[in-house]
């Protein structure tokens, strides 16, 4: 078993620390296939994600438009699309194909078991059976990977910092997806010894959500924590809307917050920026099931004060000095 501290001097040497390519071998363009589930188009103007994957490729040499080309597809909340679109990119034969998120990925390995993907901030790769092991993902996937469930039981911690004599939690999870059940599970173990108490409050669909918001106001928790994954476009909205007005302690995933009380992850963008370092290692002959996935080193927390005081909560000035973002 590799460490979590062996992993990354192992990606540092490797896959980051490799030279960078000037151009593409033989002065080939790529055609770079991007598949994402909610976003509804590629924007480097003003999506920081996107912003960030394009820097990364031209810090290894490579330009949109001139020895790379995009083919984005985007299911824009609607998961059922993914299986179309990945098969679209395929038959487009594309040189690589890069997945934002565990759906996408799923997908995109469902249609091709030889064009290379490289996926982004998909959680626990290893657990859900996309990739053998994080040293040596095997088969045609490498990239960027998240240990959703150590992040899980941070949020809990966070939450009970901010929130004074915590002592019950509800979670709002998917229960379709076994990443964020490995999640959940994270949570209940973390619970009893930060004493509090956890409710289950599960979704496997749309349809599920006034069940769940009904049966979090009947449990009256003291705070939230959010695990979204793969839903519908507009789910986010609706949960962010319940936890607003029913002024709510929650804790979202980072960026998913809206009007929560704090936000917490892993920065998405500091990934994004990597995948350059994947496809200039792949473009060169390189082959995924021997490129290590990476996990993230840097996590962001936000913090929203006005959502603090409409809460009548009084944020302890240790947490506020280690928040990366303090919303007024």
């Amino acid at each position: 078993m590799i460490t979590r501290r062996a992993f990354i001097t192992t990606v540092a040497g490797g896959v980051l620390a490799a030279p960078v390519a000037a151009e593409p071998p033989s002065g080939k363009v790529l055609r770079l296939g991007l598949l994402y589930g909610i976003s509804a188009k590629f924007d480097p103007a003003s999506n920081p994600v996107d912003r960030a994957l394009v820097d990364g490729l031209r810090a290894h040499g490579y330009e949109l438009g001139r020895n790379i080309k995009l083919e984005f597809r985007s299911a824009q909340g609607n998961p059922e699309r993914l299986p179309e679109l990945a098969a679209e990119l395929v038959r487009l034969k594309v040189d690589v194909l890069v997945t934002r998120q565990t759906a996408p990925t799923l997908a995109a390995r469902e249609a091709t078991r030889t064009i290379p993907i490289v996926m982004l901030g998909v959680a626990d790769p290893v657990a859900i059976g996309l990739i053998g092991s994080l040293a040596r993902p095997g088969g045609n996937i490498t990239g960027l990977s998240v240990n959703a469930a150590e992040i899980s039981a941070k949020r809990v911690q966070l939450l009970q910092e901010a929130v004074p004599k915590l002592a019950r939690v509800a979670v709002l999870w998917n229960s379709t997806f076994k990443g964020m059940a490995l999640a959940f599970q994270q949570i209940e173990m973390a619970a009893p010894s930060l004493g509090v108490t956890v409710q289950s409050v599960r979704v496997s669909s749309s349809d599920d959500f006034g069940q769940a918001f009904a049966a979090i106001g009947q449990g009256r928790p003291g705070g939230l924590i959010v695990l979204f994954g793969p839903m519908r476009g507009n789910d986010l909205p609706r949960i962010v809307e319940f936890v607003t007005h029913n002024r709510l302690p929650t804790v979202f995933e980072l960026g998913r917050g809206g009007g929560g009380l704090m936000e917490f992850g892993p920065s998405v963008s500091d990934m994004a920026r990597h995948i350059g370092a994947y496809i200039d290692k792949i473009a060169n002959g390189a082959r995924p099931a021997d490129l290590p996935v990476e996990e993230p080193t840097r996590f962001e927390l936000i913090i929203n004060l006005k959502a603090a005081r409409t809460m009548g909560l009084t944020i302890p000035p240790s947490l506020l000095l280690r928040a990366d973002e303090v919303i007024q």
